[in-house]
């Protein structure tokens, strides 16, 4: 099959596809006389797998291992539980990370007044300021899930 076939057939673009063939996550394609690249049903099942486990959000590295691990019969499957459980314990430092943003967001935005006057202390902390202690008519506890 062409690259366009097998970019439908394993729901990773043309251009993804190519970019891993680069990189030598997959092998280099065969050509036809007329140089088109063609694909056969083995490479759009390592695309496919490719794509699920970016889709779980595996970078390149781990993904080109597990591939490697995947077509490895004689592979443990102690070695995959290794690979996906660094990657769990990545996913849980970004998580956090991302909850410590949040939380940082929302009590900048309790502490904005949201008014004419200049004062702001959203730009007072990306300026580098500290972290405001909120006074007067918006000092009431900060609401949870999404504020406006």
């Amino acid at each position: 099959m062409n690259i366009g076939e097998a970019a439908a057939a394993s729901g990773v673009s043309a251009k993804m596809i190519r970019y891993y063939e680069e990189i030598g996550l997959i092998p280099k394609a065969d050509r036809t006389a007329s140089n088109y690249r063609t694909y056969g049903m083995e490479t759009v099942h390592s695309l496919r797998f490719i794509r699920r486990a970016r889709e779980l959000g595996f970078p390149l590295e781990e993904t080109a291992t597990l591939l490697k691990l995947w077509a490895d019969r004689s592979r443990s499957s102690a070695s995959v539980k290794r690979v996906a459980q660094g990657h769990v314990a990545a996913l849980e430092r970004k998580i956090a990370g991302l909850q410590d943003m949040l939380s940082t967001l929302r009590h900048l935005v309790h502490c904005c007044d949201g008014d004419e006057r200049p004062d702001c202390p959203i730009l007072n902390d990306l300026a580098g300021g500290e972290r405001p202690a909120c006074h007067g008519a918006n000092d009431k506890p900060e609401p949870e899930g999404n504020t406006p």
